[in-house]
């Protein structure tokens, strides 16, 4: 077994761009315009993660960060957060690093944030784990979102380690995140459907199949994270978004509760694409602004019970008022 300074000295080997692309991970489907754009997401994460290591003050990173082009600049704050957190949790490290991040330039990228302390996570010995979240007074949606983290841990173990979390369906084992172990693989399970979304090329009838030969309780969770990242990410048009939508059948509500999440996401970072905008439309039947509106009513007086967690009562709103808004009318 490893020691823990010896893993530590291997979480500055950062991947490099073309380990992260498709071919080279072996995910099937054609070169096309669609997979480039969804490879550039790793690779603007490689990026993030390499700078956030290279900085010598936070000044230097956030000049850096800002030369990314904006629909990508989040998931650059992914990378940063996670060399941030390494860094922080290293023998010797200053500690206040991810702190000094997310309380100044990556505020508006708060949602990706977390996701990329859970990659830091997927490399970081589990001891180390209860260090990784900083106090963040004042920030909106902390620490109720700070799932996030436990759904960038799901994404980065399935999208390295295809093969037994994907292909086998292997579980993690379950960690005390919040006081909350009995939700956490509910958590891993949704960023597993993150990453389904780029394993797949997000092409809607792979990204179903490969729901499908998951077990039954774990597909919601894992409907809710293809619905996030395909309107976070992008990937497809409108014909295929369709597609999807109809793919997921009565789990629609999953779907659209992970698109609902993307909408509140990119609207507070301040950059909505595009694609964005059209996928919230066909997957939740509203706007962006529509959507972020809907997450920030259902958002007050958030409570966890038993093996509950805020955050799941908060999904619970938001997918109990996608199914009202659907029964008062169809999605379009």
């Amino acid at each position: 077994m490893s020691t823990v300074l010896g893993a530590l000295r291997r979480l500055l080997l950062a991947p490099s761009l073309a380990e992260v692309g498709f071919a080279r991970r072996g995910f099937p489907g054609p070169h096309l315009a669609a997979t480039h754009w969804l490879e550039a997401v790793p690779q603007s994460v490689v990026c993030g993660f390499e700078w956030g290591i290279d900085a010598r003050d936070q000044w230097e990173l956030e000049r850096r960060l800002e030369l990314v082009e904006p629909a990508m600049r989040g998931f650059a704050y992914e990378g940063a957060t996670m060399a941030c957190t390494v860094l922080d949790a290293m023998p010797g490290g200053r500690g206040t690093r991810t702190r000094e991040l997310l309380l100044g330039p990556g505020r508006p990228h708060i949602f990706l944030a977390y996701i990329g302390i859970g990659f830091a996570m997927a490399r970081l010995p589990r001891p180390l784990w209860r260090t990784v979240l900083p106090d963040l007074p004042g920030m909106p949606y902390h620490p109720t979102m700070s799932w996030l983290a436990v759904d960038g841990y799901g994404f980065d173990r399935a999208y390295f380690d295809t093969g037994r979390i994907v292909d086998a369906q292997e579980r993690p084992k379950s960690y005390p995140w919040q006081g909350f172990a009995g939700y956490f693989p509910r958590a891993v399970d949704q960023g597993i459907g993150r990453a389904l979304w780029f394993v797949h090329s997000a092409r809607p009838a792979d990204v179903d199949a490969a729901v499908r030969r998951f077990a039954v309780d774990r597909r919601p969770d894992l409907w809710s994270g293809v619905g996030l990242a395909a309107v976070f990410a992008g990937g497809c048009g409108r014909e295929e978004l369709v597609r999807l939508r109809e793919a997921a059948g009565e789990e629609w509500p999953e779907l659209a509760l992970g698109a609902v999440f993307a909408a509140k996401a990119r609207a507070f970072s301040g950059t909505v694409p595009g694609h964005s905008e059209a996928a919230t439309e066909v997957l939740a039947g509203m706007s962006v602004r529509d959507a972020a509106v809907l997450a920030d009513d259902v958002a007050d007086d958030l409570r966890g019970s038993g093996d509950v967690p805020p955050y799941e009562a908060w999904r619970q709103r938001i997918r109990q008022r996608c199914r009202d808004l659907r029964s008062a009318g169809p999605v379009r």
